[in-house]
């Protein structure tokens, strides 16, 4: 994994709160379960000198599942490192006050208000189109949170900045634990897949709950399409029976 490009970071930005000297991050952060129709979605963000982060880290897509425990499991357990994580659930996502991008931002500032110091540089994966409008809505977060910091968003910021990239793992296992609760809890309505509504498994899982039950289970996003299609589905099958 490269260090990252150049993008602007010895650049001083009055709005976006870029460090002017260009000071070496401390802190990255990124989601996992920003998209899926199940479940919360998960932000971390870990502080650390990248210098003492496994080898083995990279974008959390990029490595397979026993590997990305693995990782997070040492970043958790070393001396010289902070992880913090925040969790969105599914009725603070259905919240119609509110929209993903300003989630997404909350999740963050939320994860590395636990973890920052002041003078930290913290590099975000942007969850906004505009990735200096991101960042400065972090920075903001996070000041109001009581923490000084300065914020650098890129996307793709996962697969260029190794400690952006450990917090995409520790996001993902964090996301994947609850997914796999999740599955058992529902046990008694089969498989729920990975909670993505691609996933074919999921879109089965909501077909049989909404059929057993009549209703979308809680742990269903019930804003998403996905969610709608499902229930519009079965009121159609039901009009038919009748």
């Amino acid at each position: 994994m490269t260090a990252g490009a150049d993008s602007g970071r010895g650049e001083p930005d009055r709005d976006g709160g870029v460090r002017a000297d260009g000071g070496e991050p401390r802190i990255g952060s990124d989601e996992a379960g920003k998209g899926p129709v199940l479940g919360p979605m998960v932000a971390a963000a870990v502080r650390a000198d990248a210098a003492v982060l496994p080898d083995a880290v990279d974008d959390s897509k990029r490595l397979p599942a026993a590997r990305r425990e693995s990782i997070a499991a040492a970043l958790r357990d070393h001396e010289d490192v902070a992880v913090g994580v925040a969790v969105v659930p599914t009725d603070r996502i259905d919240d119609p006050e509110t929209d993903m991008n300003s989630l997404t931002v909350a999740a963050q500032v939320e994860a590395i208000a636990g973890v920052a110091r002041d003078g930290d540089v913290a590099v975000v994966d942007a969850g906004d189109v505009d990735a200096a409008r991101f960042g400065r809505r972090v920075r903001s977060g996070v000041r109001a949170e009581g923490r000084s910091i300065d914020v650098v968003a890129e996307h793709g910021a996962d697969a260029a900045y190794p400690l952006v990239a450990a917090a995409s793992v520790v996001a993902k296992v964090e996301r994947d634990a609850r997914i796999e609760s999740l599955a058992a809890e529902y046990d008694a309505h089969g498989p729920i897949g990975s909670g993505y509504p691609s996933d074919p498994e999921t879109r089965a899982f909501l077909r049989r709950y909404v059929g057993d039950t009549g209703d979308l289970p809680e742990c269903a996003r019930a804003s998403w399409a996905t969610a709608d299609d499902v229930l519009a589905a079965a009121e159609q099958s039901s009009l038919a029976e009748f």
